[in-house]
């Protein structure tokens, strides 16, 4: 599973950041950073909070 974001529909809000720090975070000029590659199992539930927690609907998860 792999997490995504809509640059367009991001806000920085951070909430996913919140909930994942592992794989979500704000730069200097607070623009969402995701960590590339494949969630380990472990991370797909957290993911999966992170998504529902933006605000936007500016993430989404792939298989």
């Amino acid at each position: 599973m792999k997490v995504g974001v809509d640059p367009a529909l991001c806000e920085a809000h951070g909430e996913c950041t919140a909930v994942l720090p592992a794989v979500f975070d704000l730069d200097d000029d607070e623009v969402l950073q995701i960590r590339d590659g494949e969630l380990a199992p472990s991370e797909e539930a957290a993911a999966e909070r992170a998504v529902a927690s933006c605000p936007m609907g500016a993430l989404r998860l792939s298989r």
